[in-house]
């Protein structure tokens, strides 16, 4: 207990002091400093407690799953028929465009032997 430095800051901190605008700005500094510093600890150690968390929400959310299925089977299935609408609507315009652009060069060929 002699050699506790908490101690010895604790006496050196009720001493009184000359006011320092260099020394008063140096302490706002290390104040926020500080601050930051614990702001990140928190975080961090919240994080920490969270990642397990939301391992058991997952399973959790799958046994949810497990359990009502029959509700989302016909969600699925209509989502399975509005992807497959949306594939064959994209390869018709792929179609579309190929078409129209080897009609453009065809035209662009007949125009360069006539020329």
């Amino acid at each position: 207990m002699a050699v506790d430095s908490t101690f010895e800051f604790e006496k050196r901190r009720n001493r009184p002091v000359k006011y320092d605008r260099d020394l008063m700005g140096k302490t706002i500094l290390a104040m926020h400093k500080v601050q930051e510093i614990k702001e990140k600890r928190e975080e961090r150690f919240f994080a920490n407690r969270m990642k397990d968390a939301n391992a058991e929400k997952k399973k959790q959310a799958r046994v949810e799953i497990e359990k009502s299925i029959e509700l989302l089977a016909p969600a699925v299935a209509k989502r399975e028929d509005v992807m497959r609408n949306v594939v064959d609507s994209a390869r018709a315009r792929i179609a579309a465009r190929k078409k129209s652009v080897s009609q453009r060069v065809a035209v662009n060929d007949d125009v360069m032997e006539e020329g």
